[in-house]
């Protein structure tokens, strides 16, 4: 007997292919040998080779991949203390406002933010001198602040799943607190900390509204370059880039499947050995 077609399961259908046709789309004209994205002219390799020689573009790259790795870095530090204090420290002083003020970041516009994260930088530029220019520092300093948000969200919710008599075991046995929080908290909420340090470096990496308020000349980010280039009129060497991102996000996207499934396999034996030897 035949099933019929769902209206939830064509939903889901009508939605992968809006979601993923563009990209196909993307993907074929980037071989397009009309310097027009819109026109097809032909196959061809040569807007790869034009991309790697474009020095502005590479630079750009390497400039956004920098910042997007040193604010993921910092926002799981900072992102995964908050996250501690919110959840295993229930009552001290400011506690509502100090939740407030670490998820603000997520409810305000980037506009708000960047224009008020400009307003700040100039500030003590006049006031204390620092920092004399605006540039990648201070583009870290804006992704950080709320990259940290998402990371307290993500890597919080994980916490309050764990289980708080492993911890307060450990230290029944002789061990310390930050020694427990190593060796017994970090483990068990490692798979929060790489979703928070992924999340942190996708939304550092594309962002463009507060990136543009706090750069400086010398400071411009892929995300910039693209839609300047976009207000210019757009060049098959941008195709040629977003192909070879999600190439090597796909690529990123396989392996992390490829070793839970592997580990999911191990986990299984291991139990099917332990039941066999338990009988």
């Amino acid at each position: 007997m035949k099933r019929s077609l769902s209206f939830t399961n064509l939903m889901l259908v009508v939605g992968l292919v809006f979601l993923y046709v563009p990209m196909l789309i993307l993907v074929i004209y980037s071989f397009n040998e009309s310097r027009l994205v819109t026109v097809w002219a032909g196959f061809s390799g040569k807007w790869y080779l034009e991309l790697f020689r474009d020095d502005q573009l590479m630079a750009a790259v390497w400039t956004s991949l920098q910042i997007a790795f040193w604010t993921s870095s910092m926002a799981v530090v900072l992102g995964t203390m908050s996250a501690y204090i919110m959840t295993r420290f229930s009552r001290f002083r400011g506690k509502t406002l100090f939740n407030s003020l670490i998820t603000a970041p997520l409810v305000m516009p980037d506009v708000i933010i960047g224009l008020s994260l400009l307003l700040l930088f100039v500030f003590m530029a006049q006031t204390i001198g620092w920092p004399r220019d605006r540039g990648m520092l201070t583009i870290w300093i804006a992704h950080v602040t709320f990259c940290t948000a998402y990371v307290t969200v993500v890597v919080s919710s994980r916490l309050r799943e764990v289980d708080v008599s492993i911890e307060e075991a450990a230290m029944d046995l002789g061990a310390t607190p930050l020694k427990t929080f190593f060796l017994i908290t970090i483990p068990t909420i490692a798979p929060a900390l790489a979703a928070g340090w992924l999340l942190s470096f996708t939304l550092s990496l594309d962002d463009l509204v507060i990136a543009s308020f706090v750069s400086g000349p010398g400071s411009t980010t892929l995300p910039m370059v693209v839609f300047s280039s976009v207000r210019l009129g757009v060049t098959p060497k941008i195709n040629a880039l977003a192909t070879l991102i999600i190439l090597v996000v796909s690529l990123a996207a396989f392996i992390a499947w490829w070793l839970a499934r592997r580990a999911d396999l191990q986990q299984r034996e291991a139990e099917a050995l332990k039941g066999m030897d338990d009988l």
